[in-house]
């Protein structure tokens, strides 16, 4: 086994790859948790894995928090509410033993970095299936060295971290007629969130186009198809209104013109006005040929000319260019995974086609594309990863060092150790995922949430960074209109004596219902609240 190591060059840079990503992603990824940077999606995460252990699937009232109910019809938030009307994603119970044994949100934050890098071991078997260990070596290193790889591995835990890994096992299954692997993986797959059927629908429309396998593929188009049909309009509403009264609404409300719309609407929508749909397909241009090219850099921009990598990546590129807001042409997050198996499935067709063309010439040019793809995801700075190197803002300056942001932490810790585990708790974006581990938890400045019993209550605690917002709100409109909000109501609550004053230490201030103010802390608070500007 070692000799073979020896002699298998692309091996062992696949398997030098694969351990650098995962440790240096590991160790970035957990850092990001632990100083404070890891933000309000990591708590819904971890709420909705903790009420899952406790026998309470997919309940979230974080979630509820973002639901039309609250955010339009300003109900409020309950602690019962289903997340499955936002994202169905029953995928997630896969991971529930993992969970159970270390059940916090910086396991979430292992978790992640696991999935995404097992993606990448699964890629270098299916390149193999087609390439020689050197080809294979560097399309696992394009993979780990993918902006839209390393953004959405450097942030908060999102189930469509499992994408590569089960389509890129779905295609190794397929390659190696291993059909009942398949088609369990093709139910895994939509099992992840309610639009991964798109990803599954490329695979059948490859099956299909490449001849390769047509009644397997149009079986797969039919599934994919018929079940996001049938989940979005029939399953999803059973748990409440957000697919068609906000989720389409805010990403395809384009399309329509009514207040609510179903798949069905936005589809009619977009096949009723072809000009529309032309003009949002390809606009803004420029961003979307920034968009196109950021994710073909690491592959030496091959797939742009491999047809499978239209034929699979296409669709879940065409559901990004016809959305709308700043989110579905960004490269570092989420969104962007989706993508890639396509494009690197499209790449190892290519190559198995052309493999005369990997001349030395080529290579050297590919890893300079590989070096650039890794510059970028840098200086980007994915979800403030680095946000201890590279400032947030220059104009006006804004910029964390690493020391400092760990006084901070220190100095918020004992304040959240005062938070029973028990309690009912309402707390700033950065300070959620480290209290989401409980039935009641608000993001401020909500207070109130309707609990088990069916009745509404004020939340037991309530704590704020705003220490953090004064630094940031300089720079950033929202962290600005925040600040205000949240001092505005912490002088009505504590003037009113629905709460009181309990700690302060270094910007961050935490409140108790019913409470009579620490002197010390109060005096403390009122220093820090003459200086701010608000």
């Amino acid at each position: 086994m070692l000799l073979k190591w020896q002699k298998t060059p692309g091996l062992r840079l696949a398997v030098g790859a694969t351990i650098a990503f995962f440790i240096i992603c590991l160790i970035l990824t957990v850092h990001r948790y632990f100083s404070f940077y890891a933000s309000f999606d990591q708590g819904i995460f971890n709420q909705v894995f903790w009420n899952n252990l406790h026998g309470r699937f997919f309940q979230s009232s974080l979630s509820s928090s973002l639901s039309t109910n609250v955010v339009h019809a300003g109900e409020i938030a309950k602690v019962y509410y289903h997340r499955l009307g936002q994202h169905f994603t029953p995928a997630l119970l896969i991971w529930w033993p993992i969970y159970a044994l270390f059940p916090t949100a910086g396991t979430l934050a292992v978790l992640l970095v696991v999935l995404i890098t097992a993606g990448g071991v699964v890629l270098y078997f299916l390149a193999r299936e087609y390439l020689e260990p050197p080809l294979a070596g560097m399309i696992t290193a394009s993979y780990y060295a993918a902006n839209a790889v390393i953004g959405p591995t450097l942030c908060n835990f999102h189930d469509i971290s499992q994408i590569p890994l089960f389509i890129f096992s779905l295609l190794l299954a397929m390659e190696k007629r291993c059909w009942w692997l398949f088609w369990l993986l093709a139910i895994l797959i939509l099992a992840v969130r309610e639009d991964a059927g798109v990803s599954l629908f490329g695979v059948g429309v490859y099956m299909v186009l490449s001849k390769r396998f047509p009644r397997a593929g149009l079986a797969v188009c039919t599934l994919s198809f018929g079940y996001m049909l049938l989940l979005t309009n029939a399953i999803m509403p059973i748990f409440s209104e957000d697919i068609s009264k906000r989720f389409m609404l805010e990403r395809f409300g384009q399309y329509t013109d009514a207040q609510e719309a179903s798949t069905l609407d936005i589809i009619w929508g977009m096949v009723s006005n072809p000009w529309r749909l032309i003009v949002e397909l390809v606009t803004p241009v420029d961003r979307t040929i920034r968009y196109l090219l950021g994710q073909w850099l690491p592959l030496a921009f091959i797939p742009a000319i491999s047809p499978p990598a239209w034929a699979i990546a296409g669709f879940p590129l065409l559901k990004l260019f016809l959305g709308k807001g700043q989110s579905v042409l960004a490269i570092t997050i989420r969104y962007a995974l989706s993508v890639v198996p396509g494009l690197f499935y499209g790449a190892i067709i290519w190559w198995s086609k052309h493999p005369d063309k990997f001349k030395p010439s080529f290579r050297r040019f590919w890893v300079a594309c590989i070096s650039l793809s890794i510059f970028f995801s840098f200086t980007s700075n994915p979800n403030q990863t680095f946000y201890f190197v590279i400032p947030d803002s220059i104009k006006p300056w804004v910029y964390v060092s690493l020391p400092e942001q760990w006084r901070h932490v220190a100095a918020m810790r004992p304040l959240m150790a005062q938070i029973p585990e028990e309690a009912s708790v309402s707390a700033t974006t950065y300070i959620v995922p480290h209290l989401s581990s409980r039935r009641e938890i608000l993001r401020l400045p909500m207070l109130k949430l309707e609990n088990d019993e069916r009745k509404v209550i004020q939340v037991d605690y309530a704590i704020a960074d705003i220490g953090r917002l004064q630094k940031y709100q300089v720079a950033f409109k929202g962290d600005r209109h925040l600040l205000e909000r949240i001092v505005k109501l912490i002088d009505q609550v504590t003037t009113d004596q629905e709460y009181g004053v309990i700690g302060f230490e270094d910007g961050v201030i935490l409140l108790k219902k019913a409470t009579v103010d620490n002197e010390q802390a109060r005096s403390a608070w009122n220093d820090f609240r003459q200086k701010l500007s608000v």
